[in-house]
């Protein structure tokens, strides 16, 4: 199969390389930020994935292959209306959308986005728990490709599927774009409590309760619930709350240690999505009428000036409720 990636941050890489060992032949387009050269010819990127060869059977591009069968986006999601509108591609590739974000300003997820500047062609999701750093050192991964067209769902699955990468199907492409946006700000409350030391039981009902209102945005959307048991939800929430990889789980801990958020987003290069998905989930979710308080003291210590300790005692402190409100 003729594949390009398009992006070559940690996740482009880690895929593109996924894809090229999988036997496809694959082209890789770059911003020249990203180091096309060092890419080209020493393949290696030390800032994105250190310690990880390029396969020379990959070709580096500034421009993508227009007649590719499948196409991946792997870019920020704030940066995905600008990139998916300038690509040119036959009606007949297969936009797979690897950004785990929704715009701030129309609240789409991405593969709406995708679908907006990129008509006719179909657009799938691929998400789940998958760090790039462990993907691209062949550690087992399950993920999910879902979208409504499930032929093309059925291609990418193909395309993906190796030994140490397996690949499960979903129609639910709603729920599964919610889940993968919405668990990067619970992780940034999951690192608010590893800052704070506040210990295992405080972590486990953060990760639970937060859950449960991603699953109650996702439904008020449209989402299957059930969606979010699964890898999309679920998993991709343990793994972004747990792991020493999460970058949106490294915010929440630099906040309690008493950074400021400019001072964290100018550390690195690395993009924690949940900063900006916080404001545009806590808008979706006044829209809809859906309480999320969680993602609500996320958002006020991001972008209100809130502390984050009195943060925690806000949401230990709510009204008395059944669990299943």
């Amino acid at each position: 199969m003729r594949i390009q990636v398009v992006g070559a941050g940690s996740w482009g890489l880690a895929l593109a390389r996924l894809v090229a060992l999988n036997g496809h032949a694959v082209r890789l387009s770059c911003r020249e930020e990203d180091g096309p050269d060092m890419l080209r010819n020493e393949r290696r990127s030390p800032h994105f994935l250190p310690g990880i060869k390029i396969p020379e059977s990959i070709e580096i591009a500034a421009s993508v292959d227009p007649l590719s069968e499948l196409a991946v986006l792997a870019v920020p999601s704030h940066a995905m209306r600008a990139v998916a509108s300038k690509q040119r591609f036959s009606p007949e590739t297969i936009l797979v959308n690897v950004a785990k974000g929704i715009e701030n300003d129309t609240l789409l997820c991405m593969h709406e986005v995708i679908e907006q500047v990129a008509a006719p062609c179909p657009v799938v999701t691929l998400s789940g728990p998958s760090h790039a750093e462990e993907v691209a050192r062949d550690l087992p991964a399950s993920l999910v490709v879902a979208g409504r067209d499930m032929a093309a769902c059925d291609r990418a699955q193909q395309a993906f599927g190796a030994n140490m990468f397996r690949v499960y199907t979903n129609p639910d492409i709603v729920g599964v774009a919610l889940g993968g946006a919405l668990k990067n700000v619970i992780a940034i409350a999951a690192g608010v409590c590893d800052g704070f030391g506040l210990g295992d039981n405080a972590k486990a009902a953060l990760i639970t309760r937060g859950l449960a209102e991603m699953a109650r945005l996702g439904v008020a959307l449209g989402a299957d619930p059930l969606t979010f048991s699964g890898l999309s939800g679920m998993g991709d929430l343990i793994v972004t709350c747990e792991s020493r990889h999460s970058r949106n789980r490294a915010v929440g801990e630099n906040i309690a240690s008493g950074k400021t958020l400019e001072e964290i987003l100018g550390s690195s290069p690395m993009v924690a999505e949940g900063v900006r998905t916080a404001r545009a989930a806590l808008a979706l979710a006044r829209k809809h009428c859906v309480d999320m308080p969680i993602t609500e003291q996320v958002y006020n210590v991001l972008y209100e000036g809130a502390n984050a300790r009195d943060a925690v005692i806000a949401l230990m402190t709510r009204d008395a409720k059944p669990e299943r409100d």
